[in-house]
């Protein structure tokens, strides 16, 4: 069970490794890799920034990973978000989860995905081509997928 914040690149396919390796309880995993998009709503961006506060984003995205681990039956998991300023195709979060059987495995990674989206500190900021910035909410299509945690 880990959560990273950092401006580095990841590679998702070695943190899979790195977060199985050597475990023979692990039946599933569903890794969720997350990029940068090159338009919005017609908008072609040139860069997305993300702002966090250090320590208390941490403390809250390890909040949220152990109502994860309290929800499913996971043997391992992962968040790996990015900060700083990322190129449209960057590779912006990670999730990996792991467990037994696939169906946890695949429901808490949605669970933390719908949490990233709408509820974690994170400010996001889109430049457009021509160097006009905008600070982003979440869409209401993914706080309408994230309710269905709360119900």
């Amino acid at each position: 069970m880990a959560v990273r914040v950092q401006s580095k690149p990841f590679d998702a396919g070695l943190e899979a490794a790195e977060l199985t390796a050597g475990r023979h309880d692990i039946g599933a995993v569903v890794t969720f890799t997350g990029l940068v998009r090159g338009t919005d709503g017609g908008r072609s961006l040139a860069a997305m920034t993300l702002e966090h506060y250090p320590g208390m984003t941490e403390a809250e995205l390890e909040r949220v990973e152990a109502e994860a681990l309290a929800r499913w039956p996971l043997a391992a998991s992962l968040v790996v978000h990015r900060v700083g300023e990322l190129k449209p195709g960057d590779p912006i979060v990670l999730v990996v989860t792991a467990s037994a059987h696939r169906k946890a495995a695949f429901e808490a990674a949605e669970f933390l995905m719908d949490y990233l989206k709408t509820r974690a500190p994170f400010w996001k900021k889109e430049t457009d081509a021509t160097g006009a910035g905008r600070w982003v909410d979440a869409r209401d299509a993914d706080s309408t997928a994230a309710d269905r945690w709360t119900q």
